[in-house]
């Protein structure tokens, strides 16, 4: 109890509640753009976290990327082109609600079940993630081999629509992961005599090349035309959500609870969770038919899963350590730079700071009512950003807060480096979160698989004989193995009898 009226006094501090407010608006601004995504928000936001005190740290991070990912919303259903990836799922069908003329109540929809989801979702959070930190307080080096390997695996499989281009980015991360010194021999590995490599690859540079570089990049290939921006005014954002409410409550609830599912598995995010949601809410609908001509059903039921694969998406991140999507990656970096280290330990050491993070959910869920409204209303200000001045800014933040990590040129080298691979890639369908969840894990995987064969004496039957570890490490193999086995199950279900 002593540790809730803690986090409620550090999250109450003028200075927080300022900060909240800024990356709110900061967030909504950001996702409205299109081609600006949540990740490369939070991205940005790095360098700017690096001189503030840990919970206003995360609490930026967590409210950026909440305005960000509903803000994507509006220029999706009143230009057709997604602010976010997240939103690309029912932006079609957005559009065609908003040449319907129902562009209030679409865009309200967006709003209103965001919340309902992104709430949902944090209940879920702040219910699960103690319970499972007691549950991984069991937990050896054994289970933790086996978690990080069934993550990466995971990610591999859910992310990405070409396995095989999905285990190339991921080996790219794992190398990344293994430059430095070896374990557990201390000797220089990959290091090319470079001594700003003996510690490793910075993560923050390499993360802010990854997503925010890349994307300028992006812009200065495009032979894009500029937009046409819709000119109309908006009457009530908030009528006719009741409605909806009342029509599609079990719409709602299941969105909310296969978008938590999802962002909980590593490599997912809010972009799987909305376009399965849009899928199943199509597939159970009494009206199928009306999918793609304007109808609020799969807007709904997306809309509400986006958000909260936001929340499922922190709860391997706090409890084991391990990132749900590209987002909590990068926050885990920050939490490891503000000597918050991510794992079951967290919740006995530093209770206080998690009950901050759980209540600054809260927040920004129920600030994104007042201010999403305001950023609908004001959306062609927001739209007229020219890209032209604002990717030029974007770059410069970039190399001013690569430099800041470290106070080395060297890191602004590996941030260009990475931002000119990650182009490269996603110009050839190569997925870039396996990349940043790779170099992420992989210290993790060598570490924890290197004291686990120390200690089993070399015995690999060692890895099974524990309850969980065996049960993680069945469950892996099986992850591996399915896929091969129903391809040669429905080839020879094809072959003539």
């Amino acid at each position: 109890m002593e540790a809730i009226v803690q986090a409620f006094g550090l999250i109450f501090d003028p200075y927080v509640l300022m900060v909240i407010g800024a990356s709110a608006l900061y967030g909504l601004f950001v996702g409205a753009i299109p081609g600006l995504t949540a990740t490369m928000a939070t991205a940005l936001l790095v360098p700017i976290t690096f001189f503030m005190p840990a919970v206003p740290a995360v609490a930026a991070i967590v409210t950026a990327t909440a305005m960000a990912i509903f803000s994507g919303d509006i220029p999706g259903a009143l230009l057709r082109i997604p602010g976010t990836p997240a939103s690309a799922a029912y932006c079609d069908e957005a559009y065609a609600m908003t040449k319907k003329g129902q562009a209030e109540l679409v865009l309200g929809a967006g709003l209103v079940f965001s919340v309902i989801g992104g709430i949902f979702g944090t209940i879920v959070l702040v219910t699960a993630a103690p319970a499972l930190a007691d549950f991984a307080l069991q937990f050896s080096t054994f289970e933790y081999f086996w978690l990080v390997l069934l993550g990466l695996t995971c990610a591999v499989f859910i992310a990405s629509d070409n396995v095989i281009k999905g285990l190339a980015a991921l080996f790219i991360g794992l190398l990344v992961s293994s430059v430095g010194m070896e374990n557990p021999a201390a000797h220089p590995r990959f290091t090319f005599d470079a001594p700003d490599l003996m510690g490793g690859v910075t993560l923050i540079p390499m993360m802010v090349g990854l997503f925010a570089v890349s994307e300028v990049l992006r812009y200065v290939t495009s032979v894009e035309k500029p937009l046409n921006l819709a000119q109309d005014r908006f009457g009530s954002i908030f009528k006719g959500q009741w409605g909806l409410l009342k029509k599609y409550p079990v719409q709602a609830l299941r969105g909310s609870g296969l978008g938590t599912l999802i962002g909980a598995l590593p490599g997912a995010g809010a972009d799987i969770a909305a376009w399965m949601s849009y899928a199943m809410s199509k597939k159970f609908s009494k009206e199928p038919q009306k999918f793609g001509t304007g109808h609020p059903e799969g807007v709904v039921e997306s809309g509400a899963a986006n958000n909260s694969a936001l929340s499922g998406a922190w709860i391997p991140a706090l409890v084991f350590g391990i990132p749900g999507d590209s987002i909590t990656a990068i926050a885990i970096g920050v939490l490891y730079m503000k000597n918050m280290f991510p794992g079951p330990q967290i919740f006995l050491e530093n209770p206080q700071n998690i009950y901050a993070v759980f209540i600054v959910f809260f927040l920004a869920n129920l600030l994104m009512l007042p201010l999403g409204v305001l950023a609908i209303k004001s959306y062609k200000q927001v739209l007229r950003v020219s890209r032209a001045v604002l990717m030029p800014v974007i770059l410069v933040f970039c190399m001013v807060g690569a430099f800041a990590i470290n106070n080395t040129q060297f890191d602004i080298g590996i941030m260009l480096a990475f931002g000119v691979l990650a182009f490269f890639m996603e110009k050839n369908g190569f997925p870039v979160a396996p990349v940043i969840l790779g170099a992420v894990l992989g210290g993790m995987l060598e570490r924890h698989f290197t004291n686990s064969i120390i200690k089993a004496d070399g015995d690999w039957t060692t890895f099974f004989s524990r309850p969980i570890a065996g049960t993680l490490g069945v469950v892996t193999v099986l992850v591996w193995l399915l896929p091969a086995a129903i391809a040669l199950w429905k080839r020879s279900r094809r072959a003539p009898q």
